[in-house]
């Protein structure tokens, strides 16, 4: 399908970029485009300019420091497979987003246009949410930083303004010892996953602390799983205190239903992706 007509703008620098959104109030930003540009071409969105932030070098910068891993708005998916830093720094990111669509998406998709649409069951997303990040967003006024917890307010929605970017998002440190898996579940490989849990834990001796998960698909956004971590925290986990922790978030999960799965499936489906994220743990 054809596009609707729109203006376009490449700026050079971040600021001429938060000019041209603030002077042009129907304007979008571009990054890889893998998820705007088909909303477009189905009508779904008609910005009146779009603004290409390909020439903006310096979101591109993935960077490791004693606080943990930042990624720069432009990085794409490719870049967070080729780099082989991460897979020590941050491995449950890396798994992540091999599940992440098909190879030609991954070649341009970016961290801030995922994070900035905000889909249910988008992999990135689910990892911010799960892991604690924090999301630096720009705008005429400067700098703010977000907890990606508080970023998401429902299905394509987030609290970022229509003149604010995305310029970095911020993952905390990942200690080497710690247990973690990934699981998510599609029609096919590549497709949007019906439902997906992040999840890892710490150890005090033998017992799991500082658990974290995070459901993807199975929710109208990202978000974590209390009452299944209450069941593993202070925990020996085995095969019965994963299945409490699953069923747990079986009675928790509120998920839609849609042409693709019924809200009981997907609850059910979300309850074994746990069942066996935890269960690749031991």
């Amino acid at each position: 399908m054809k596009l609707p007509a729109f203006e376009y703008a490449a700026p050079a620098t971040l600021g001429e970029a938060l000019g041209l959104l603030a002077a042009n109030p129907g304007a979008k930003a571009l990054a890889g485009g893998q998820s705007l540009i088909p909303t477009m071409a189905f009508r779904l969105a008609a910005p009146s300019m779009l603004v290409d932030l390909g020439k903006l070098r310096e979101l591109e910068e993935i960077s490791i420091h004693a606080d943990g891993v930042h990624l720069g708005a432009r990085v794409r998916w490719r870049d967070i497979e080729d780099d082989a830093r991460l897979a020590a720094a941050h491995p449950l990111l890396v798994e992540a987003i091999s599940h992440v669509a098909h190879y030609q998406i991954r070649n341009r998709g970016t961290v801030g246009g995922s994070l900035a649409h905000a889909d249910p069951a988008a992999e990135m997303p689910g990892i911010a949410v799960t892991c604690d990040a924090q999301i630096v967003v720009a705008g005429p006024k400067g700098t703010r930083t977000i907890a990606a917890g508080q970023f998401f307010t429902g299905a394509l929605s987030t609290v970022l303004a229509d003149d604010e970017l995305i310029v970095e998002l911020r993952l905390p440190a990942w200690p080497a010892k710690r247990r973690w898996a990934f699981e998510e579940f599609s029609r096919r490989r590549g497709d949007f996953a019906l439902a997906g849990i992040a999840a890892y834990y710490d150890l005090d001796g033998t017992r799991a602390v500082n658990a974290h998960i995070g459901v993807i698909g199975a929710c109208h956004r990202p978000h974590r799983a209390p009452q299944a971590e209450a069941l593993v925290n202070g925990r020996r986990l085995d095969a019965a205190s994963i299945q409490a922790a699953a069923r747990a978030l079986e009675a928790a999960l509120e998920p839609p239903s849609d042409l693709h799965a019924s809200a009981a499936y997907r609850r059910s489906l979300a309850a074994t992706l746990l069942e066996r994220a935890l269960t690749r743990t031991l």
